[in-house]
């Protein structure tokens, strides 16, 4: 009896035991603490989102290329709404009662619980119009980003652009991203995409019943403040830039400059260009598939993806592996008929120089000499054969930055074309020898680069044998951050003084009667530099200059290409020119502002190709059925090409 009773109370107090423990955890969550109330759902407490201000980005002076302006988001909770003006809502925010079905469905199929955006992007003006009377519609409730304003409009393949986030981009993130966020697709945008984004921030919003917002809850207690992005300055010279993108206007090409003794890329010009702006807004999409249809390419990103043959600014690099080699002096001579000529391959020369060495050769671009520098580097003794000779100078070639990338800060570079000797014992066999392969020697055959990669060549020959990493971010954020790859030196195995006869070369083509640039000569600044006239399978030429200045303590390595221009001298060797001038001086003198409006007015692009027709079918009464034409480019058709002289001011 005494067990029994004895149990009894021991039963009793574990029950009391519970129930003491219950009502304290449930005093704690309803009274002591908000973190449940404010993770429960609820009609009256919601999370409005604030979205940080994406890193201004700005050009190597602190003058800004991308900034922030404010837009605002209609977002809506598909559970809580409930009878409403559908039509007046649609006039506020300017769309149709289609349009507004398609919105609301899109959300509801994400979640009817969970906020989604309903109508992206509204500007300020309908947003003052639509916070007067969001009361008249339960459920809806604004959101406030920023989106990105470019108040010169250049430099739109270095900028790149941003979108929304696409499910892969939200799978990929990590939890960062969610449905209706933003995230750089391209350019600088992409590449620093995590310092440029910020951290977004959290607002725990009160609503009434009539959903009026009512302030922060528990005065914001429990809210989180977004952090903006880092600033980011680029090495872009604004003022090169903008100069860059006139000059190259109606034309396709790019315009790559660097300054040689840290790497910083000064222009990045990729033509045919487009406004930046016209990738921001409720009109991206159609914005961009109408750039998408220029049958010029106008998102190809030239300066790191175009492929041209290097033509005879190649000519350098030979020089100095045929010297470093010793293979050749500088007083080395070979006789120029005006060809050269092994086994049935002949290669044409542009002029009848004779008896020529290094420095003319270089000022005249003779094929001869340079074809002679490489069947001397091909046929050294110290090889097994040509084969293994080959392979060591292509492997010497790519030190320059040819055939690999180079490693810039942008997504979407491409390494250009270069074989090695396996490749070609694939393609002829064990028969190849120096004569298959050498129109390398002048830039062509079977050999690519990037404007980049030409401009970095010049770089190194104005360095005397080492390139820093080329980059486009000069500083990171407050403390000016950047990446150890970019300040170091990469070396390229050429001694120093083996530049020097070189760089007299390239100088007599720019500052003497017979060399090929003369167009690229600035007033009181010697230049040196090399013209290229690339050949085109596809159409006319391209015009190629490469060069540095000035010859003492370079500031600006440049290549220049514009396709289908024909000779180096008359495009590219100018434009050049007037790039360096007005970095080294400032200002361009008033003597050339004549020829460089003159230059920006030039029109030069690829004729389109004529419509292909098919055979007569059987049984109808037509001859030919004409293909639909490529779309307008908006120039007349007698303005395709203009090669005129360009004009002189006394």
């Amino acid at each position: 009896m005494d067990n029994l009773f004895g149990r009894k109370y021991v039963i009793q107090g574990l029950f009391i035991a519970v129930a003491l423990i219950l009502i304290g955890t449930l005093f704690y969550i309803q009274v002591a603490s908000d973190k449940y109330f404010i993770s429960a759902e609820s009609n009256v407490l919601r999370k409005i989102y604030t979205f940080p201000a994406r890193g201004v980005i700005f050009d190597r002076n602190e003058k800004p290329l991308a900034q922030n302006e404010a837009v605002y988001d209609l977002m809506v909770i598909p559970n809580q709404v409930k009878n409403m003006d559908t039509l007046a809502l649609c006039q506020l925010i300017g769309i149709d009662t289609i349009t507004f079905k398609k919105n609301f469905k899109k959300v509801s199929n994400q979640s009817r619980y969970q906020p989604g955006i309903f109508e992206k992007q509204l500007s300020i003006q309908t947003y003052a119009a639509l916070s007067e009377q969001l009361s008249r519609f339960p459920g809806f409730f604004v959101q406030s980003r920023t989106i990105r304003h470019y108040p010169d409009s250049v430099a739109a393949h270095f900028l790149g652009y941003i979108k929304e986030v696409s499910p892969k981009d939200i799978q990929n993130s990590e939890g960062y991203y969610r449905p209706g966020d933003y995230i750089g697709k391209s350019g600088v945008e992409k590449s620093y995409e995590t310092l440029l984004r910020g951290e977004r921030g959290v607002v725990n919003m009160m609503y009434d019943v009539h959903n009026v917002p009512k302030g922060s809850y528990a005065e914001g207690r429990f809210d989180t403040t977004a952090v903006s992005g880092d600033r980011l300055i680029s090495s872009l010279d604004l003022k090169l830039q903008k100069l860059g993108e006139q000059l190259m206007q109606n034309k396709v090409g790019s315009i790559v400059a660097i300054e040689p003794a840290s790497g910083e890329i000064l222009a990045f010009v990729s033509s045919p260009g487009y406004d930046p702006n016209l990738m921001v807004g409720r009109s991206q999409g159609n914005n961009y598939m109408a750039l998408l249809s220029n049958p010029n390419r106008a998102f190809n990103i030239r300066p790191i993806q175009g492929y041209y043959s290097p033509g005879s600014s190649f000519k350098p690099l030979d020089a100095l592996l045929g010297l470093q080699e010793g293979v050749i002096d500088p007083n080395t001579t070979f006789n120029c008929p005006g060809y050269f000529k092994v086994g049935s391959h002949t290669v044409k020369c542009e002029h009848v120089d004779g008896n020529i060495a290094l420095r003319r050769g270089l000022a005249r671009s003779c094929n001869t000499y340079a074809c002679y520098v490489f069947q001397q580097l091909i046929t050294q003794r110290k090889y097994a054969n040509q084969k293994v000779a080959y392979d060591e100078w292509q492997k010497k070639v790519r030190k320059f930055g040819l055939g690999d990338k180079l490693g810039i800060d942008l997504p979407s570079e491409k390494a250009g074309r270069l074989y090695d000797a396996a490749y070609y014992s694939k393609k002829y066999s064990k028969y190849w020898n120096f004569g298959t392969v050498i129109s390398l020697a002048i830039g062509q055959g079977e050999m690519d680069a990037t404007p980049l990669q030409m401009a970095n060549i010049m770089a190194i020959i104005a360095n005397r044998g080492y390139y820093i990493k080329p980059h486009l971010v000069k500083a990171i954020g407050k403390n000016r951050v950047i990446k150890k790859e970019y300040v170091k030196k990469n070396y390229v195995d050429v001694e120093a003084r083996h530049f020097e006869p070189v760089i007299d070369g390239m100088q007599d083509a720019v500052n003497t009667p017979w060399g090929t640039a003369i167009q690229s000569r600035i007033e009181g600044i010697m230049m040196c530099g090399k013209t290229g006239t690339v050949q085109n399978p596809r159409g006319k030429n391209h015009s190629v200059f490469i060069g540095f200045a000035p010859r003492d303590n370079p500031k600006i390595a440049i290549a220049v290409i514009v396709e289908n221009a024909g000779y180096g001298s008359t495009y590219a060797a100018p434009i050049a020119s007037y790039i360096t001038e007005l970095y080294l001086k400032g200002a361009l003198p008033k003597n050339k502002l004549a020829q460089v409006e003159w230059m920006k007015k030039q029109v030069v692009l690829p004729e389109p190709p004529k419509p292909k027709v098919k055979p007569k079918p059987k049984g109808t009464d037509s001859g030919v059925k004409v293909l639909p034409p490529i779309p307008s480019t908006g120039i007349k058709p007698e303005d395709k090409t203009i090669n005129k002289p360009i004009p002189t001011t006394k």
